[in-house]
């Protein structure tokens, strides 16, 4: 076996980074091919931020015949090193292999080598270097097709990560449920909100965007910002995103929720794209763009999953049954004939938060898929820890990480 740095400028090798993934996933009916573009975003300094304030490396590893049979990338992130932890902590992220130990311990040794040199005591993943909403956690149980910038992977990565030494850092539930499920209580709950003058619902409507940033902007720093790992936004930022996925955005599936119109909660869903994505086989090439295109204008026949971006309460309203009429806004929605989708999953939702977990679970959601964020602490005589519960004090109402 050979391991090999890949370099920017070194296009063969950069294929051969890409294509690992592809050579041991691709016989599983359920792997839906990433992007190659969305992957190589990530070690682009023009397109990732993190490199501003971070380094990255990857490797593939390659067989005697040079087939590659492995790959893995290392990242130190400054602002996130020694977030939430008592030693300086990397990340591994990007790791494929085929079922042998001695191969992954190859790619493993080769990260935790180049971590150390860096100051680095312990490392984490599979992580993104980056936001946590993409390329985050190994997936353990729930084999269904992947969303949009989800790891997928075999079953046996588990034993591969858990023979090396990694310990389970923290969970991450996937909630799913049918389109249309949701029960009678929670109609109820929705109702008495309805019910009451005070309170206004608003679907999205694309051609009054600028009238939804301040909305956007006020709940997600009142349900996101206080919690400890995640950054306000302005409104500048709030409208360079919106604006990004105005593409893909479908009105019935955005709501805000006002009282005496002062913005007090919103629930942002999108159309799964994964289910246009695989189609194009991780090309985004001028024929790739066409096909997709294709299926976008065909989405109805095509596109039947939805996926939650943001769900956010202000701590002032949580509790009060907001969440049960927004998600009955969107319900009222899936009862027109002309509604497409059957099957709803949010954002995942890890373990250290019970509060969020309970309201997801209160509106019919189950776990549908789980992944691990392992931790592998070089130093032995180091206790390991988990990651800190989050308690109802801290007002957690969001299901972003």
């Amino acid at each position: 076996m050979t391991i090999l740095e890949v370099k920017p400028q070194d296009k063969r090798l950069v294929k051969l980074f890409l294509d690992a993934h592809k050579l041991i996933n691709q016989q599983d009916p359920n792997w839906i091919c990433p992007l190659d573009k969305d992957i190589e975003a990530v070690f682009d300094p023009k397109q990732n931020p993190a490199h501003s304030h971070g380094e990255c490396t990857r490797w593939v590893l390659l067989d005697d015949t040079g087939k590659p049979i492995g790959r893995v990338a290392a990242f130190v992130n400054e602002h996130t090193k020694w977030l939430s932890n008592k030693q300086a902590t990397g990340g591994l992220g990007f790791f494929d292999c085929i079922d042998n130990q001695e191969a992954a311990n190859c790619l493993f040794d080769t990260c935790r080598r180049w971590l150390e040199a860096r100051g680095i005591q312990a490392m984490d993943g599979p992580i993104n270097f980056g936001e946590r909403d993409r390329w985050w956690g190994l997936l353990v149980e729930g084999f269904h097709p992947p969303n949009y910038q989800q790891n997928y992977n075999p079953p046996y990565y588990r034993r591969l990560f858990e023979a090396y030494g990694f310990q389970n850092y923290f969970e991450q539930y996937t909630y799913g449920r049918p389109v249309g499920s949701v029960n009678d209580a929670l109609h109820a709950r929705a109702n008495r909100i309805f019910s009451n003058e005070a309170y206004r619902f608003e679907k999205l409507n694309k051609k009054k965007l600028d009238s939804y940033v301040h909305a956007f902007t006020q709940v997600y720093n009142q349900s996101f910002a206080v919690i400890e790992d995640v950054p306000p936004l302005s409104e500048a930022e709030t409208y360079t995103l919106m604006r990004s996925i105005m593409p893909i955005i479908d009105e019935r599936l955005v709501w805000f929720a006002f009282y005496r119109d002062t913005p007090i909660g919103m629930m942002v869903m999108l159309p799964e794209v994964n289910e246009l994505f695989k189609h194009l086989h991780g090309k985004f090439n001028f024929w790739a763009k066409l096909k997709f295109m294709y299926y976008k204008m065909n989405m109805r026949r095509y596109c039947k999953r939805m996926t939650g971006l943001v769900f956010g309460i202000v701590p002032r309203f949580q509790g009060r049954g907001i969440d049960a009429a927004l998600i009955s806004c969107i319900e009222s929605e899936a009862l027109k004939p002309t509604f497409p989708y059957e099957w709803v999953e949010l954002n995942w939702i890890g373990d250290f938060n019970p509060p969020m977990r309970r309201i997801v679970e209160d509106m019919d959601f189950k776990v549908h898929k789980k992944h691990i964020t392992y931790r592998k602490i070089f130093d032995p005589n180091i206790p390991f820890e988990r990651h800190p519960i989050r308690t109802f004090e801290r007002r957690n109402s969001s299901n972003k990480k």
